[in-house]
């Protein structure tokens, strides 16, 4: 059976969870808040909009976890709150014009409605699909992301190893993420490779290439920090939020 090439990331795709568990496909239901300005596309990662200065939750509403390094500020920033809570899988919304239920593979920027529900994969232990891209480095105040949508190959010795999540704008014709994973290239700050936002699990055997395995299988780390004078501090996004311990995250003196 010939299986499709895969010619760009979709985002993250839920399939198993850890150990063999069974896996329902279950979805927690959160909110958007109305009129939230950004596009999240199916397959996104999604987190708890905190609190610029204080990283306290602010109204338990969820945003696009974009993990790119701008966003994620200076090493120790409190305002980095890098916790993924999980993946959007759709949303919906009561239509304000028609009054009518809709329901969305992908959360349209701006969209005014006091009913939005995003419905988030957002248990630890899930597994996820991804495809693995060609990276396109970004590099901000000691913090490092990726970038780019051309899928690449890596071979079987990725299993274990800690990626990058590929930060790309989604496409409003499907409605689909262009998330993908992505390796870290400068053999300077190969120290910081244990605190990247995900684990890879395993390797999908059907559509690799002779050049190696384009989709991998992934888990969220638990969110890296690094040691910083007399405090341990968040050094960088994408690890999951139930796994961290504190509620601000800055700090555990």
């Amino acid at each position: 059976m010939a299986y499709p090439t895969v010619s760009k990331p979709y985002g993250f795709r839920p399939i198993n969870l850890i150990g063999g568990q069974p896996y329902a496909g279950s979805t927690r239901s959160m909110r958007i808040a109305s009129g939230y300005a950004q596009n999240i596309f199916y397959g996104d990662p999604v987190k708890i909009l905190r609190d610029s200065t204080s990283g306290l939750p602010i109204d338990g509403t969820v945003v696009v976890q974009d993990l790119s390094a701008a966003s994620l500020g200076s090493v120790g920033s409190v305002a980095s709150q890098p916790y993924t809570i999980g993946v959007f899988m759709g949303c919906s919304f009561t239509n304000p014009y028609t009054k009518q239920k809709m329901f969305s593979q992908y959360y349209p920027a701006n969209t005014i409605a006091d009913d939005i529900q995003a419905y988030v994969v957002d248990d630890p232990d899930a597994l996820f699909k991804v495809v693995y891209v060609n990276n396109v480095p970004n590099y901000y105040d000691d913090v490092y992301s990726a970038g780019g949508v051309v899928p690449g190959a890596v071979g079987a010795q990725y299993i274990g190893r800690n990626l990058l999540v590929a930060v790309n704008p989604g496409n409003t014709t499907t409605g689909d993420s262009l998330y993908g994973v992505a390796d870290f290239y400068n053999p300077l700050f190969i120290v910081q490779q244990p605190l990247m936002p995900v684990r890879v699990v395993d390797v999908v055997p059907e559509t690799a290439t002779s050049a190696g395995f384009v989709e991998l299988i992934v888990k969220w780390n638990m969110p890296g920090y690094q040691v910083d004078g007399y405090q341990v501090t968040m050094y960088w996004g994408g690890g999951h939020e139930y796994y961290w311990p504190g509620t601000t995250g800055d700090a555990i003196l």
